[in-house]
């Protein structure tokens, strides 16, 4: 429906966009619908919100600096016109590159103002990204990733901003529509940076932050809260004039706190500014059980977060339909565990229960589906196409198959990786120097998961030779 303009807000917001070659052409499209949608009801402008957007490919790429388009509908057009590059999925160099940008006046990035980076990703990158988005959140950027594919829970939610319930989503590329609202206004609780608002917030703290109103010589802020069902219960804090922001802690989980902010100065009145807080459940595990590395007969069970009021857990594994149920047992300290001697082809409940030391227990399931038997790519073979060109074949994997996955690792240049429809059985790798020995693997890809893949190291040969190529199965 119509969505109410929302105004009173100031920040930078930077779109982290895959544009890469894995990403197909009608979720591109979905997701720049999605971006629009997050932002259209904002007020942009110099002292509003302003936006940009960085490609995620071979090469980052800025599709247009923060202050360029600053009305509804000269942004509207420019995201809708926003093209795809294809390349590889190089992440790590985007974040570097978004760092940069996100704090450049050349870019039209301010000062003084939230910074705040959405990344939708399809859960594929083909370089390391925790140490630039590190250093991006160290630099006081808020970070949200939307994950239309799947990737690892682990490390996605390391890179988000925390909590990782607030800042990190999964969610199929059509059903994006369902966590704008919610996305938006965990946005609008950062760059509402003009009154009293509350960051950070956990099961037992939260990170208050206002507005500069006073300096160290003008006064002091006093800071007032209370459990709004219990306001006898309120506690004070003071702190200089110098501070816009503190941590309360020792609070209770799962409470709505009512907070004021009392500015006290002897030269201009100021009025005091409130919020409502509302604390998080206490922490439980599992809260995410992930399955991965999924073959014909054993599949990757993890979970988080890891507690140190675990004692050990169960996982309790059957096939669907059925009533055969089998039970692992591994250390508190554990957060993942091999299930193996399975049947191919075949969807499996798996059950994780948390026991803790005080007794109690926590349980949480979700399905694996194991591939077919023989669900892997067979005879991957070369023919020479012309100067630094190869063409890589192979005959079709088994069962349903949902496309295919080529990556080219090369000795000299970057790794590329091509997605391709079931019914092609072939590609051309391009831009392979001679002399060099590159690595090539095709992987069938299944509705739960991908299938195995194949692997071959391939020899250029130096231009002076005849054209030949040569070619040996990996150890």
């Amino acid at each position: 429906g119509p969505q109410l303009p929302i105004s009173n807000s100031e920040g930078d917001i930077l779109f982290l966009l895959d544009s890469s070659g894995s990403v197909s052409y009608y979720e591109f499209s979905k997701v720049k619908e999605f971006m629009w949608d997050l932002v259209h009801p904002f007020t942009f402008g110099p002292k509003d919100v302003q936006t940009s957007i960085i490609h995620i490919s071979t090469t980052p790429t800025m599709e247009f600096p923060f202050d360029r388009y600053l009305s509804h509908e000269t942004l509207q057009k420019a995201i809708q016109g926003t093209q795809q590059l294809m390349g590889d999925t190089n992440t790590g160099k985007a974040l570097s590159y978004a760092k940069e940008k996100l704090f450049s006046d050349e870019a039209g990035a301010r000062p003084d103002v939230p910074k705040v980076l959405v990344w939708v990703t399809d859960g594929f990158s083909t370089d390391d990204i925790s140490e630039p988005m590190q250093l991006l959140k160290d630099m006081g950027a808020t970070v949200f990733i939307v994950s239309t594919g799947r990737g690892n829970y682990l490390e996605l939610s390391a890179a988000a901003s925390q909590p990782p319930e607030k800042h990190l989503h999964f969610v199929d590329v059509d059903d994006l529509p369902i966590i704008t609202k919610e996305l938006r206004d965990a946005i609008l609780d950062v760059i509402q940076a003009n009154r009293l608002h509350a960051v950070d917030i956990t099961s037992s703290s939260f990170h208050l932050m206002w507005p500069e109103l006073l300096s160290q010589e003008t006064g002091y802020y006093t800071i007032e809260y209370a459990p709004t069902d219990h306001p006898a219960r309120k506690r004070t804090k003071q702190v200089s004039g110098a501070h816009t922001s503190l941590i309360l802690s020792n609070l209770a989980p799962e409470t709505t706190y009512e907070v004021a902010l009392i500015p006290e100065s002897n030269i201009h009145y100021f009025p005091p500014q409130t919020t409502r807080v509302t604390t998080l459940a206490e922490e439980i595990t599992p809260a995410q059980v992930f399955i991965s590395e999924s073959g014909p007969h054993s599949f990757h069970v993890s979970w988080a977060p890891t507690l140190d009021s675990v004692l050990g857990y169960q996982i309790l594994y059957g096939p669907l339909p059925g009533n055969s149920v089998k039970l692992l047992e591994v250390d508190g300290k554990s957060n993942s565990t091999v299930v193996e001697n399975l049947a191919p082809n075949t969807t499996y409940l798996v059950t994780v229960t948390a026991t803790y030391r005080s007794g109690k227990e926590k349980s949480l399931s979700a399905k694996a589906c194991t591939q077919e038997e023989g669900s892997k790519v067979r005879h991957l073979r070369f023919e020479d196409m012309g100067p630094n060109t190869l063409k890589a074949s192979w005959d079709a994997a088994d069962g349903k198959v949902q496309g295919y996955r080529v990556r080219c690792r090369r000795q000299t240049g970057p790794t590329s990786v091509i997605s391709v429809s079931p019914q092609v059985h072939s590609v051309l790798l391009t831009d392979l120097a001679s002399g060099t020995t590159n690595k090539v693997c095709v992987k069938p890809m299944y509705k739960n998961q991908p299938g195995k893949g194949l692997c071959r190291m391939v020899h250029v040969q130096p231009a002076t030779e005849a054209r030949e190529y040569k070619h040996r199965q990996r150890a």
